[in-house]
């Protein structure tokens, strides 16, 4: 029977954010954001194994992070890109896994991921042929920007999805799409896109969003507190 591993791509720097730390270390309701993402995965039943892949110069974890789950292997092999250090993690845990587990990519800045919601995920896909990723219905009217930052045209919202994570495939095939995909992709479920495959799309929740800017902190809270 294929297990369930998850891969924490944890490498960048969050730069949009403005903090001296990376925002995966942002303090959200008195612990970081990678804390909150761990905490999820390890208390799910199904998740065999936890994989954190830092930039090799990763100094806050190692003063602070050491022991939060007993899942949990962390990876000092971070590339330049998501991408990349998806691509390494995968790699690394190579003799740790089957050909045919399923390996969840998930945002170390997405801290809101609930239990119910991660369950919803794994039923949906366990069987599924291509696997998928949680996304959101987009509800608000979409702009194009000319140069000057002046509305060019309206885009119908219509079949159109907000991306969340985790995206979850099957780890021979994830490790080819990344491996031959050309260029960076923006998320796995593009590299799998590219090998001729269709993801299926999972019914995501508001809170679940990924932490980009210093308000979504706020945001966030304000979610979390209020479940």
């Amino acid at each position: 029977m294929a297990r369930f591993h998850v891969i924490i791509p944890a490498a960048g720097t969050g730069s949009r954010m403005g903090a001296e730390a990376p925002k995966q270390y942002l303090s959200l309701n008195g612990k970081s954001l990678i804390q909150h993402v761990i905490k999820v995965f390890d208390m799910a039943t199904r998740i065999d194994s936890i994989h954190i892949v830092l930039s090799e110069g990763d100094a806050h974890w190692r003063s602070t992070y050491l022991h939060l789950s007993d899942k949990a292997q962390v990876y000092y092999c971070g590339g330049n890109t998501r991408a990349e250090t998806v691509l390494n993690g995968l790699h690394a845990i190579a003799t740790r896994v089957d050909e045919d587990d399923w390996i969840l990519v998930h945002d170390a800045a997405r801290p809101g991921l609930s239990n119910l919601l991660l369950n919803q995920l794994l039923n949906t896909l366990e069987h599924d042929e291509v696997g998928g990723l949680l996304a959101l219905p987009l509800a608000d009217t979409l702009k194009r920007a000319d140069d000057a930052q002046r509305v060019s045209a309206t885009i119908p919202r219509n079949n159109l999805w907000q991306a969340q994570t985790p995206q979850m495939f099957k780890y021979a095939t994830l490790k080819k799409a990344l491996s031959e995909f050309a260029g960076s992709p923006t998320d796995e479920a593009e590299a799998i896109e590219a090998l001729g495959l269709k993801p299926k799309l999972v019914t995501g929740e508001l809170r679940n969003l990924k932490v980009t800017y210093p308000q979504d902190l706020a945001v966030l809270s304000a979610l979390l507190n209020q479940s």
